[in-house]
């Protein structure tokens, strides 16, 4: 069996109605495979309906270290992507970073 040193995690939070993703999903939903020994994010996987808008946002988080804070990230989302989703697609984030810190804690102890 191969050793991860990832964890995945998820963040969740409600979608703005009259979305297409509110329509689908009801919910914004973002998967993150991170590294624990980088604390980098390897893989991204996010409820969007378009597979454009999912792959843009690979392209806009994979290789982040979370070690900088999630300040710059939210930046670069407010300065790239403009949807009437785009604060939870945010607070979908935060609450999956929260997480891995979170589970690495637990792990550490």
């Amino acid at each position: 069996m191969r050793k991860l040193n990832t964890f995945l995690v998820t963040g969740y939070s409600r979608a703005p109605q009259g979305t297409s993703m509110y329509e689908v999903h009801k919910h914004a939903g973002i998967v993150l495979e991170i590294n624990f020994d980088t604390h980098t994010i390897e893989r991204v996987d996010f409820t969007f309906v378009a597979d454009l808008t999912k792959d843009f946002f690979k392209r806009l988080l994979e290789g982040y270290c979370l070690e900088k804070g999630l300040d710059s990230l939210i930046e670069r989302i407010q300065s790239h992507y403009f949807a009437p989703s785009q604060q939870a697609v945010i607070v979908a984030l935060q609450a999956a970073v929260q997480r891995y810190w979170d589970c690495l804690k637990e792990k550490n102890e």
